[in-house]
């Protein structure tokens, strides 16, 4: 049995290694969390270019057809790079959104474009602080017509539309549904809101009658999870991504810094602390292989693998990156290292699509379903 990816996807993550080393290194996040631009327009264009936003969408619909692997590959690169690009929203999100419950004419319209970067989506669910729960939605469509305020939205400044989660589809029925809304038509208004990570944008969107176009197999109340199982699974390989290059940082600083005549790597406190560090990115990992597997597959075990891959990213994430800053001492805590981009970036993605509590009530809930279907059959 082969745990591993292709080949062509091993590749494919070798070149977007080197790519991205070239093209974002820490210069890049650092000029736009300094400057007055959301993300690197060079940079999204130029991956773009290279087919990297269309990896999963099929080549009848513009995109290059390597499948959702590719995307999986791809992300644990941009962590690994801090990237400052809405490859999240759009990709993992808007993308997967449309792929999984849009139309025909839904497909043709929207899919080319964001897989050429010319279209960023976004997805737009919570509505108050806390966690968002896609049963307690309050934003509704009449007539077409969506009003509603949807809180902390990624990208939400500079996407082009949004896939919102309401509350009730056409259909007239209760429990969530998902549509599109252009986001720079009438009757939206977007506000930044600062987050801890400015390299990633965020907006806080008003809706006022805005009109609103049903994605047709979205309707149902698995319908918001279905679709966050599925983005889960390559944020998690971001997260991972971001864990072990923050890994790698404080290794390197452990074996060139010295104190008392010797480097700091061969003190035994520095050395366990590395060395969980490498545990924590590998068991992380191993769960976002597990997620890569069953997301591939289209498995029974989606809800399972995604929710086990994005606790156990979240929880590296976090571990490593401040675990990173320790390793360097006093001086991972000023703004000339660059410990805090990882450490920013580990607690941003660690909230996207909900914290981790939120994600280990939905694996236990899972799992006493499966348990009581088992003693059922």
């Amino acid at each position: 049995m082969n745990f591993d990816f292709s080949d062509e996807l091993n590749q494919l993550r070798e070149e977007a290694r080197r790519f991205l080393g070239d093209r974002c290194p820490p210069a890049v996040p650092r000029a736009i969390l300094d400057g007055p631009e959301p993300y690197d327009r060079t940079l999204w264009k130029a991956i773009a270019e290279m087919g990297w936003t269309g990896a999963a969408i099929p080549e009848e619909y513009g995109g290059v057809g390597l499948g959702r692997l590719a995307v999986c590959v791809l992300a644990e690169e941009l962590g690994r790079a801090v990237a400052p690009l809405p490859f999240s929203s759009s990709v993992y999100l808007a993308t997967e959104a449309i792929m999984l419950f849009g139309s025909e004419d839904q497909k043709k319209a929207y899919l080319p474009k964001l897989a050429s970067g010319d279209l960023i989506g976004t997805f737009a669910m919570a509505e108050r602080p806390g966690p968002a729960d896609a049963r307690k939605l309050g934003a509704s469509v009449n007539a077409g017509k969506l009003t509603a305020t949807k809180l902390a939205v990624p990208d939400g400044d500079i996407a082009d539309f949004a896939v919102v989660a309401v509350n009730g589809g056409p259909g007239g029925g209760n429990g969530p549904a998902l549509y599109l809304v252009d986001l720079k038509a009438a009757g939206v208004t977007a506000e930044t809101v600062v987050t801890i990570d400015p390299t990633r944008s965020h907006a806080k969107i008003t809706f006022a009658n805005a009109a609103a176009d049903p994605l047709p197999g979205s309707e149902g109340p698995e319908t918001v999870r279905k679709l966050l199982d599925y983005a889960a699974v390559p944020m998690a390989f971001e997260q991972v991504g971001g864990a072990e290059a923050a890994m790698d940082m404080a290794n390197a600083y452990a074996k060139e810094r010295y104190a008392f005549g010797r480097p700091i790597g061969s003190f035994q406190g520095i050395k366990h602390k590395i060395a969980e560090m490498y545990i924590q990115v590998q068991m992380a990992r191993s769960n976002a292989y597990y997620g890569a597997w069953a997301v591939h597959t289209e498995a029974a075990e989606l809800p399972i693998a995604a929710a086990v891959a994005r606790i156990s990213a979240t929880e590296a994430g976090w571990f490593v990156t401040k675990e990173n800053i320790q390793t360097h001492g006093g001086m991972g805590f000023t703004w000339q290292m660059d410990c805090h981009l990882y450490y920013r970036r580990a607690k941003l993605l660690g909230l996207n699509l909900g914290g981790a509590r939120e994600w280990k009530l939905r694996l236990i809930a899972e799992l006493r379903t499966r348990n009581t279907d088992l003693q059922a059959a």
